[in-house]
């Protein structure tokens, strides 16, 4: 069994920022990583004072969501990006559960948050580069391999002189109906002109 002294000490120094709200949603505990993380004082975060600190991109969703759940007592999960100590935004995972009393009554929240920007930068630049690929791809230009005619949106297949007199992409390669049975009836010849081995 712990001491006081000992959860006390697990509390200030666990790796995650850990908070702490009354009934009335207003937070009256931040441990020391997170008040070292902001560069703040217990006084200046408390209550709402740590919202100051919220990307205003982030504001009104992070609150909807802490006050939503506070109002259902029910546990909730966000991300959302808090100002360091440094004015660097860190993206936070933020999960927040009620607390109760040894006779049940409801206490309030605790919360912690873990910085997981990192993760989110490479999320979002792996987004971005699969946006950037699919944009690419979709101006692609189907052309036939033989005739080197393009075939348009609608299904026609045109000259390419043509085509780029009416706009100018990328170009890929595909093969036109007409090519395609051109050079299968060619192949077809080529075969039936091939001498039978079996009677050499």
């Amino acid at each position: 069994m712990l001491s006081h002294a000992e959860y006390q000490a697990i509390t200030e120094q666990a790796p995650i920022l850990i908070w702490r709200a009354r009934t009335d949603k207003l937070c009256d505990y931040f441990n020391e990583r997170w008040l070292s993380f902001r560069g703040r004082s217990l006084e200046q975060e408390f209550g709402n004072g740590w919202a100051e600190g919220v990307h205003a991109e982030d504001y009104d969703k992070c609150l909807t969501t802490y006050v939503n759940a506070f109002d259902a007592r029910q546990a909730f999960e966000m991300h959302y990006r808090l100002k360091r100590h440094d004015g660097a935004y860190r993206w936070l995972f933020d999960r927040g559960v009620p607390y109760f009393s040894p006779d049940g009554a409801f206490s309030g929240y605790i919360g912690s948050c873990v910085d997981v920007t990192e993760r989110i930068e490479a999320e979002q630049e792996l987004a971005a580069k699969r946006a950037e690929e699919v944009a690419r791809l979709s101006k692609l230009i189907p052309m036939c391999s033989w005739c080197k005619k393009i075939r348009t949106d609608d299904g026609y297949w045109k000259a390419v002189e043509a085509y780029f007199d009416e706009r100018h992409e990328t170009v890929t390669h595909s093969i036109c109906a007409e090519c395609e049975k051109r050079e299968m009836n060619r192949f077809v010849c080529e075969i039936v002109k091939q001498p039978d081995k079996k009677q050499s």
